[in-house]
């Protein structure tokens, strides 16, 4: 159903923290909806982060909606800010199971906010999809009954590609790290590491940093001195930046290859000139010429968000696609399932034969044994250029 809520206020309600619906329903329709969550950083330096993973799953419900809805009900999204902070998101989380009664949860940006909330939802047996956090355990978390699955990156597929591009375009050879010091750093620092023996390469040095760190120099420093030639990044927008700067100072030009974190917000603002140097990895990009699919998407965008006005507008994709496509494999499962129990919704996704999506064509895209939908050849690298991010030719 379609927002009775002005697209500004809206906007104005999920960055000041407020607890509101993205489709505002009468009482009298409430019983003929199905309530699904988003718990999100919709405020802070990603920010854009949330809005992009909003957009995809609304302009997804709508389509949705459009057909009928799920089961006879339309979708509405119920969506939370959890700043970033993985004790606010566990409360949002919960709070959107206990008191909302939403059928499925989404997942946003951070990792360790992710990790927070899957122990949560496998003991409330509440389908979790995760659309843009990519720490290998959120999907990979050892528990008997797994109800996290995720369209979306996976940091040990992304480690192989991050040392399979260093080496194809810079000709790394001894490569450093570079790595925010939370769960996700570490999920990445295992994976790194991992991929680089693969290859049987050693790295340089391993440095970690804080979020709210403002200067990067001691650690870059160390991993000059200790010879590296490519320097793999792990970090959100804000740190990111911080390195990028951090390097201008030192007049060090050291190729940087890096995990998706600067999409998540205004990178390019905040890291200034040299944002265009980093090369990061996405899974989609609306730029250049679009399949049918994209074409119809990106048109559904325009409409529905007047103050789209070119495709830098639509940063990050990254967020939008992979959202787009985990609502309609959602709405699947729980057609699948013929049911809102989250058991049945849960074997729903292993029942999941083929959806025509935005970003690949899914073919049993989920299954006892494999959560994640996106695989080793649903990367891109890209860079930000005058504010959006465009694909990179090898």
């Amino acid at each position: 159903m379609i927002s009775r809520l002005p697209h500004c206020l809206t906007r104005r309600l999920l960055l000041a923290g407020a607890a509101v619906s993205v489709f505002a329903i009468s009482p009298a329709a409430a019983q003929d909806t199905m309530k699904v969550g988003l718990v999100a950083a919709m405020s802070g330096q990603s920010a854009k982060s949330g809005e992009a993973i909003v957009r995809g799953l609304s302009v997804a419900i709508d389509e949705i909606n459009a057909k009928g809805g799920v089961l006879g009900k339309k979708l509405e999204l119920v969506v939370r800010d959890d700043e970033s902070n993985p004790a606010k998101g566990v409360v949002a989380a919960r709070e959107l199971a206990q008191r909302e009664k939403v059928v499925a949860l989404f997942g946003g940006l951070d990792t360790p906010v992710s990790l927070a909330i899957v122990p949560f939802v496998n003991q409330a047996k509440i389908p979790f999809m995760g659309v843009w956090a990519a720490g290998t355990p959120i999907t990979k978390n050892g528990a008997a009954e797994n109800y996290a699955f995720r369209v979306s990156a996976v940091d040990e597929i992304v480690d192989k590609a991050l040392v399979d591009y260093s080496v194809k375009k810079y000709a790394a050879k001894k490569p450093g790290m570079i790595l925010i010091n939370n769960p996700w750093g570490e999920s990445n620092e295992k994976g790194l590491k991992a991929a680089l023996a693969d290859k049987k390469m050693e790295y340089a040095a391993v440095e970690k940093f804080e979020t709210n760190d403002v200067d990067v120099v001691p650690q870059l420093t160390r991993l000059k001195q200790a010879g590296a030639d490519v320097l793999y990044l792990v970090a959100n927008v804000a740190p990111s930046a911080q390195v990028v700067k951090s390097l201008d100072r030192m007049g060090w030009d050291v190729p940087i290859v890096s995990h998706w974190g600067p999409a998540g917000g205004r990178f390019s603002e905040l890291a200034g000139p040299s944002a265009a140097k980093v090369h990061f990895i996405q899974t989609y990009s609306f730029s250049g010429k679009l399949a049918p699919k994209g074409e119809t998407v990106l048109a559904s965008l325009k409409k529905k968000y007047p103050e789209i006005k070119s495709l830098a507008d639509v940063t990050p994709a990254v967020g939008i696609a992979n959202a787009y496509d985990a609502m309609h494999l959602t709405a699947l499962a729980i057609a699948k399932a013929g049911s809102t129990e989250g058991p049945k919704i849960r074997e729903g996704f292993y029942g999941i034969d083929k959806y025509e999506g935005l970003i690949k064509t899914y073919n049993k895209p989920f299954s006892p044994t494999q959560h994640d939908a996106l695989g080793p050849d649903d990367y891109l690298f890209t860079h930000f250029r005058e504010g959006e991010i465009l694909p990179l030719t090898n």
